[in-house]
């Protein structure tokens, strides 16, 4: 588990930026596959979500072992990630890509919104989609599921390093949410990613303005003409961004 703590500071500014900004950020460092494939936000409310990794796998369900009565162990692997997620913390499920059973429900969701946790994620389906869509906190998913993860899928592992949509995603790692999708950032690059992406947003503020006043895009995006970068230079002296 990482020892890495996410500051306020940091937070802010990812609260702030796009996880499109983060992926450019973490390809120029030669970061290819951070961005969970095939999840999206069951409600997008237009606040980001941002928090470190606490993760759950599901492996394949076997008969013998996943009867609807395992779920009267105290021990669940399920049940004790939900109460165990930290708060400020996202629970993210490896659910094996598969949503056709369902990873969480909506009273399970609750309670993580309840202990005050950042948001979910699963690579799978959540039942009772349209309740968690409800929720002020944020939750994305592949798409609806009713039946129970007893179905398909065994909880077994908490808080290891595991795959979600295809990005891997190491405890502690920081989870960033928007209405495209969800970024990993590894937590040893979350701190100068956040610091990067500031600038970034802060460029692409101007090159869109720009660009509806009916400027070119060559040599504005990327800024390679001395024109562009006096104007960007000149357009934060005055907006203070």
């Amino acid at each position: 588990m990482s020892d890495y703590v996410l500051s306020e500071a940091t937070f802010a500014k990812l609260m702030k930026i796009s996880t499109a900004s983060v992926a450019t950020a973490l390809y120029k460092r030669g970061l290819r596959n951070q961005f969970i494939q095939n999840v999206q936000p069951i409600s997008w409310k237009g606040v980001n979500m941002v928090g470190q990794a606490f993760t759950l796998r599901y492996i394949p369900a076997r008969e013998d072992r996943n009867a609807i009565t395992v779920f009267r162990n105290a021990d669940h692997p399920q049940r004790v990630a939900v109460e165990t997620c930290p708060a400020g913390h996202v629970l993210v499920m490896d659910s094996r890509k598969d949503p056709r059973a369902a990873s969480a429900g909506s009273i399970l969701v609750t309670r993580l919104a309840v202990r005050g946790c950042a948001g979910v994620v699963s690579d799978g389906g959540f039942r009772d989609a349209e309740g968690i869509g409800r929720l002020d906190m944020p939750a994305y998913h592949q798409r609806p599921s009713a039946p129970t993860n007893l179905t398909l899928h065994e909880a077994l592992d908490i808080n290891v390093p595991i795959s979600c949509g295809d990005a891997p995603v190491f405890p502690g790692d920081v989870m960033l949410g928007d209405g495209d999708g969800v970024m990993v950032i590894p937590a040893h690059l979350a701190d100068e990613i956040a610091e990067e992406c500031t600038g970034m947003e802060s460029f692409e503020e101007f090159v869109l303005e720009q660009v509806l006043d009916g400027a070119a895009v060559i040599g504005l995006y990327p800024p390679t003409s001395d024109k562009a970068q006096a104007d960007y230079a000149d357009w934060r002296t005055k907006t203070g961004r």
